[in-house]
C-alpha cells in the first residue's frame, strides 16, 4: 500500500502552491471582468468548477510513471488526431464555426470543447518519446541521424498543425510551433541542421509580413489568406486607424492598462469596456485593476511557476521526463508571452488565453493535463534516483 509520510514528500507542494496563488487570481479577474452588462453567466462559478476538474485531472495523470506515460503516448496522440479530424467533419450543429473559426465541440450541458487544448499535450507526449526512443536506437549521433531525427519530429507535428491550420486557429498553431522549436532545441540536433532550417524560417516570416504590409493581393489570391487575418496585422501597426474594428479590442486594453498606471484603480474598479474580457483580455483588466505593480506580481507569477518547471527538468534524470518538460515550458512560456504582448501592442493580437488566468474551461483542463504530467515527473523521482546512470543522454 506504500508508507503516507513518503507519498506526502514525494508530492509537489511548491507546484501546488503556484497553482493555488494562479487560482485566487483567476478568481479575482473573472470576478471583476463579468460584472458588466455584457455578461448574465457567472464565468467565476464555472472557472472554480473547471479548476476542480483539474485537479482531479492532475490526481489522475500524475499517478503514471514515465515508462507508463511513454506507452500512452502514441494512443494519446492518435486520440488527439481523431478529434481533431472529427471536428473538421462534424456538422455545423455540434461544431459550429464561432468567431469564424471552427474549433469547438457544443455539447449542452457541458458547453465547448476545444480539442486543439488537448492536442498540445498530447503533442508534447509524441515528441518526446520519438527523441527518446530515437537515442535509443542511435547511440552514435551523425549528422544524418540529427536529420532523420528533425524530419521525424517534424511530420509528427505536421499533421496536427495541419488539422488547426484549417480551423483556421493561427494562434492554437503558433503554440504547437513553440513546443515543436522547443523540443528541437533539446533534442540534441545538431545547430548545423537548426540554424539553416530556423533562418530560412525566419527570412520566410519577414518575407510574409513585407506582403502583408505592402503586397497582400498576392497572399489572397495564393495562399488564400483571410482579410481578417491582414487586419490583425495593421490594427497592431497601426491601432488608431483601425479602432472601429480590428484595432477595437487594442485600443481599448490599452487604454486601460495605461490609465491603470502605477497602483491601479482598485478591485471592480475598471472604467474601460473591453468585450470578451474574462478570456483572452484579463491581463488588462489586471493592469487597469492592479497597475503596473499588479501586472508586475503577475508576470513575476509565471516567472516562478517556469522556474520551478525548469528545475524539475533538471532534477529528473530519466531523459524523456527532461523532454515533457522542455515542451510544458515552451508550450506555457509562449502563451503567457503571446498573450501579454497582445494586450499591449508588443505582439499582433491572436486568440491565445492567459495560461490558468484567463477563463476557459478546455484551456485550463489541457493546462492542468500538462500539470499532472509534471507532477508526477516530481512523484515518481525517487523511484529512480539510486539507479544507475546509463540513462544519460545521448
Amino acid at each position: 500500500m506504500g508508507n503516507p509520510s513518503k507519498k506526502y514528500d514525494r508530492f509537489d507542494w511548491t507546484l501546488t502552491f503556484i497553482l493555488m496563488l494562479f487560482f485566487l487570481t483567476s478568481c479575482a479577474a473573472i470576478y471583476s471582468a463579468q460584472k458588466t452588462g455584457q455578461y448574465s453567466e457567472n464565468f467565476m462559478f464555472k472557472q472554480i468548477f473547471w479548476y476542480v476538474v483539474g485537479a482531479g485531472i492532475i490526481g489522475v495523470v500524475m499517478q503514471f510513471d514515465s515508462e507508463q506515460s511513454r506507452r500512452l503516448s502514441w494512443y494519446l496522440y492518435g486520440f488527439g488526431i481523431f478529434l481533431l479530424i472529427g471536428l473538421y467533419l462534424a456538422p455545423a450543429s455540434i461544431a459550429p464555426h464561432i468567431n469564424n473559426a471552427k474549433s469547438w465541440f457544443v455539447i449542452d450541458p457541458i458547453g465547448s470543447i476545444q480539442p486543439s487544448e488537448f492536442m498540445k499535450v498530447f503533442l508534447i507526449l509524441a515528441l518526446s518519446k520519438a527523441i527518446y526512443i530515437h537515442h535509443e536506437k542511435h547511440e552514435r549521433k551523425t549528422f544524418q541521424t540529427d536529420l532523420l531525427l528533425f524530419i521525424k519530429l517534424g511530420a509528427i507535428t505536421a499533421f496536427p498543425l495541419g488539422l488547426i491550420m484549417l480551423q483556421p486557429d493561427l494562434g492554437t498553431a503558433l503554440v504547437i510551433l513553440a513546443i515543436f522549436t522547443g523540443l528541437i532545441l533539446v533534442s540534441g540536433i545538431t545547430w548545423k541542421i537548426i540554424l539553416p532550417l530556423y533562418g530560412g524560417g525566419a527570412a520566410l516570416g519577414a518575407g510574409i509580413l513585407y506582403l502583408v504590409i505592402w503586397k497582400p493581393e498576392i497572399l489572397k489570391e495564393y495562399l488564400k489568406v483571410k482579410t481578417y487575418q491582414f487586419g490583425r496585422i495593421y490594427a497592431w501597426i497601426d491601432p488608431e486607424s483601425y479602432q472601429s474594428e480590428y484595432g477595437y479590442h487594442l485600443i481599448k486594453s490599452l487604454r486601460a492598462i495605461g490609465s491603470g498606471m502605477l497602483t491601479g484603480k482598485g478591485f471592480s474598479g475598471r472604467e474601460v469596456y473591453i468585450p470578451e474580457s474574462h478570456t483572452d483580455f484579463i491581463f488588462s483588466v489586471i493592469g487597469e485593476e492592479y497597475g503596473f505593480v499588479g501586472g508586475s506580481v503577475v508576470i513575476s507569477l509565471f516567472f516562478l511557476l517556469i522556474y520551478h518547471l525548469v528545475k524539475t527538468a533538471l532534477d529528473t534524470n530519466d531523459p524523456f521526463n527532461t523532454y515533457i518538460s522542455a515542451g510544458v515550458i515552451s508550450m506555457v512560456t509562449f502563451h503567457v508571452f503571446q498573450n501579454i504582448g497582445m494586450t499591449i501592442q508588443l505582439l499582433p493580437i491572436t486568440g491565445i488565453p492567459l495560461p490558468f488566468i484567463s477563463y476557459g474551461g478546455s484551456s485550463l483542463m489541457g493546462n492542468m493535463l500538462a500539470m499532472g504530467l509534471i507532477y508526477g515527473i516530481h512523484y515518481h523521482h525517487k523511484t529512480y534516483m539510486f539507479a544507475s546512470n546509463d540513462r544519460s543522454f545521448n
